[in-house]
Formats: structure tokens, C-alpha cells, sequence
């Protein structure tokens, strides 16, 4: 039993890491931008958040929680936004390759996240030693009171509040897409920017806007990594690009719905550190089960594309950049 609480923990905990980073994805998607920079978006939330927090308890006597809170969350959501803006000015303005932006996207938050991470741990006095412990015991503060009601308690109430932000997120998030006037504006566009823009649509605005939201959000993923996952710490192993790559193969796997998303990640979780939990595994056998959340993906991808649904499938026009003069 007690193996099996650990595992839907750890499992939960890797599930909300790549369901922000899935359902940013899935809200740029749908305005037809593909944007595989998720990994380098939350690199850049990461490392944004986990500076913030870490000069604003150096230089405060007593870190007032709130604060701690309110500077690292921003930091991460601005920053991930200022590269989503980055990626659409590249794409939307300059018609640049989607897919060739969005690869150096990657290459680049993670360039400037390990760059900036080895200074602060420099700061902090050597490899290994920044730590930012009040910011992450806010953001890994279990619900009072109900995450001891035993083993109830242990399986639903013992997390962070970003747990349950980024459920609540993607249910609302599924909600502005299908049921309210502007989410269906953005599907428009998604589907055919051309009949959109002669609706009257602003076109470019909503793919701004879309890119930008959709990075920020994503960028909490990487604040939620350094915060949670990793308790305050920073380490130049490449575990935020695995984990962003992930959110990638989530939103296949969603099939671009956001409340897909939710027991997708968590599934992903739990396939993805189950061979922690099975004895007698060697390394090879290890990284097989590492391996099962990308093949799952394939397998969704390859079911949906025969089932040719047309609300299984991704937007027409994604990846497509808008020539408004050949409408």
C-alpha cells in the first residue's frame, strides 16, 4: 500500500510539471502556431523564478511568504511570455519556420537557464548550493487539516497548490475554448485564419496573444519544476527538456483538449516511474519504462489518424504562417 501511495505521488507531482507545459501548448495550437520551444519556455520560467526568489531572500531579513510567492510567480510567467513573444514576433511577424524557431526557442532557454543557473550557484558559493527553502515551502504547503486524513489524505490532499491550479486551469481552459465566443474566434483561426480574418477576426492579435499565454503558462511548469520537484535547487542535468518534450507528446496524446490533459499526465506519471517501483529491473529494462509515455503517444496518434475524426485531429492550419495579402 505504502508503494502505491508513492507512486500515484510521483506520479502526480511528474503530471503537473508537463500538464502546464501541455496545456500552454494546447492554447497556442489552437490559434494554428505550433511552438515546439515548450522545453526552452520552461527553462526560462525556471530559472526566472527561482532568480527572483533567490535575490529577494538574500536581501530580505525576514522573507515574507507572500512575497516569495508573488515575486517568483511573476518572474516565471513574465519571462516565459517574453519568450513566447519572441517566438511570435520570429513567426507571426517575420513568417519565420515555425518549426526551425521554435527548436532554436529550445536551444536557447535552456542556453541561458544552465548559463545563469551556474552563476547563481556560484553566488550561492559553490556547485549544488543555491537554495531558495522559504519559496519552496510555499509552494510545497499541503492543504491543513486534510492532507492527514490518512490514506485519503496522502493520495489527494498532500500537495502543492499549483497541483490543484493547473486542474482547475485546464478545465477552464477547455471551457473558454468550447463554449465561450473568443476561444471559438481563436479555433477559427486556428482552422482557417483566411475565413476568420474576413469575419472580422484580428487575426494577429489573437496569435499574439495566444503564444504569449500559452508560453507563460507553460513557463509555470519549469517554476512548479524548480520549486516542487526539485525543492528550491537548480541542476544542469536536462530534466526540464525531457520534461518539456513530454508536454509535447501530452498534447498528441490530449488530443488537443485540455481536459484530456489531466489523467493524460498523471497516466504519463505513472508510466514513466514504474520501474522505480518494480524489483529485479535492469538499467536497459529501466529506461524501456521511461520509454512507454512516448510510445502510448505514438499509439493515440496512430489509433486517431485512422479513426479520422475530425475533432481528434489537430488544427488545419497549424504550423502554417498567415500571408494576410493572399487571402
Amino acid at each position: 500500500m505504502d508503494q502505491l501511495i508513492s507512486l500515484i505521488q510521483a506520479a502526480v507531482i511528474f503530471g503537473t510539471v508537463i500538464m502546464f507545459g501541455c496545456v500552454g501548448e494546447i492554447f497556442t495550437e489552437k490559434a494554428g502556431i505550433l511552438n515546439l520551444g515548450v522545453p526552452g519556455i520552461m527553462y526560462l520560467g525556471g530559472i526566472s523564478s527561482l532568480a527572483g526568489a533567490f535575490f529577494y531572500e538574500q536581501n530580505a531579513e525576514n522573507p515574507n511568504r507572500f512575497m516569495c510567492l508573488l515575486i517568483s510567480f511573476l518572474c516565471a510567467f513574465l519571462a516565459a511570455a517574453l519568450g513566447g513573444l519572441i517566438f511570435g514576433f520570429l513567426t507571426i511577424t517575420l513568417r519565420a519556420n515555425q518549426n526551425v524557431t521554435g527548436l532554436t526557442l529550445t536551444i536557447f532557454g535552456s542556453g541561458i537557464a544552465n548559463f545563469f543557473g551556474g552563476s547563481l550557484n556560484k553566488l550561492a558559493g559553490g556547485v549544488g548550493q543555491i537554495s531558495v527553502p522559504v519559496t519552496s515551502a510555499v509552494y510545497r504547503k499541503a492543504i491543513p487539516g486534510l492532507s492527514g486524513l490518512g490514506f485519503v489524505g496522502k493520495m489527494v490532499f498532500s500537495y502543492g497548490f499549483m497541483v490543484y491550479m493547473i486542474i482547475i486551469l485546464a478545465i477552464l481552459a477547455q471551457y473558454f475554448l468550447s463554449k465561450s465566443r473568443k476561444g471559438l474566434s481563436l479555433r477559427a483561426i486556428g482552422e482557417s485564419p483566411s475565413t476568420a480574418d474576413a469575419a472580422g477576426i484580428n487575426v494577429t492579435l489573437y496569435k499574439y496573444l495566444a503564444v504569449c499565454i500559452g508560453a507563460g503558462i507553460s513557463g509555470l511548469g519549469g517554476l512548479f519544476y524548480v520549486m516542487d520537484y526539485t525543492k528550491g535547487t537548480w541542476a544542469n542535468d536536462g530534466s526540464i527538456e525531457k520534461l518539456g518534450w513530454l508536454a509535447v507528446a501530452l498534447v498528441i496524446f490530449a488530443t488537443w483538449k485540455p481536459k484530456h490533459a489531466i489523467w493524460g499526465a498523471y497516466l504519463f506519471g505513472i508510466l514513466y516511474w514504474m520501474y522505480f517501483y518494480v524489483s529485479g529491473l535492469t538499467r536497459s529494462s529501466q529506461e524501456l519504462f521511461k520509454m512507454l509515455p512516448y510510445l502510448v503517444t505514438l499509439i493515440v496518434l496512430v489509433i486517431t489518424s485512422l479513426r479520422k475524426k475530425r475533432e481528434q485531429q489537430p488544427p488545419m492550419s497549424l504550423g502554417t504562417a498567415y500571408f494576410r495579402e493572399e487571402r
